[in-house]
């Protein structure tokens, strides 16, 4: 049974997606181990309690933590707290938490910093824990040193393969629609590198933009294609880890 953390900001729907085909063997052999939230009040929270059984939830939020004490550095002084200290900390609730063997982004909104990528490849060690983890149901376990192998993450983002990276890829693509730009859209999951939204495709869907459609209805249609291509891509994933 292959492990499956899922990390999210806002609804959950293809995190719902992955729930029901994880349960209906269509991702077979696996189970999602935790979900990771950067919001509170994120309804993917309650989708992951309420599934049969209960799949464990953590949550970290950037602005509290960056307002936490300050870090205690070698030489006896502090330091405030960054960015990458708090990827550093959701590198560590990943690993200990959800022992993964593949991470999913599935509605993640925060860029992943160069520094939580190299604890996932194994580059740098699983730092500890800066303060006493959220309370979970997940089992903890104690931290390797460094992951090994790799774990792979794969991101989905709303548009084809080179078009319209980063944020509001939908809006983007309706304007340029409009400016008689384009005549197609997408989505694809991918594997997460460095550069945003510019990783190696695992499964690219194009999604035709229709004459006079809203917005809201375009954006409808790419959901719907959402939840069908994130569960290919996380079978063909962990299919192809042994």
């Amino acid at each position: 049974m292959k492990n499956i953390v899922v990390l999210i900001s806002g609804s959950g729907s293809n995190l719902q997606a992955l729930i029901d085909a994880c349960a209906s063997s269509d991702i077979p052999d696996a189970r999602i181990s935790l979900v990771i939230s950067n919001r509170k009040a994120a309804f993917g929270l309650v989708r992951a309690q309420s599934a049969t059984p209960p799949i464990p939830t953590d949550y970290l939020a950037l602005a509290p933590f960056l307002k936490g004490p300050e870090i205690a550095t070698d030489d006896g002084s502090t330091r405030p707290r960054t960015r990458a200290d708090y990827d550093l900390q959701v590198a560590r609730m990943v690993v200990q938490h959800g022992r993964p063997d593949l991470i999913v982004l599935a509605g993640w909104m925060h860029i992943l910093s160069p520094e939580f990528l190299d604890v996932l490849e194994g580059k740098t060690a699983v730092p500890p824990p800066i303060q006493p983890a959220p309370e979970t149901s997940a089992s903890t376990t104690a931290t390797p040193a460094r992951i090994s192998p790799k774990i792979p993450i794969i991101n989905l983002h709303p548009a084809l393969p080179g078009a319209f990276d980063g944020a509001n890829a939908i809006q983007r693509a309706y304007d340029a629609f409009q400016a008689g730009e384009i005549n197609k859209t997408g989505i694809m999951v991918h594997y997460v590198v460095q550069e945003v939204d510019r990783g190696e495709p695992i499964v690219v869907k194009e999604i035709e933009i229709k004459k006079g459609e809203e917005l809201k209805e375009l954006e409808a249609r790419i959901h719907q294609v959402e939840h069908v291509a994130i569960v290919e891509a996380t079978k063909k994933v962990l299919e192809g880890i042994s």
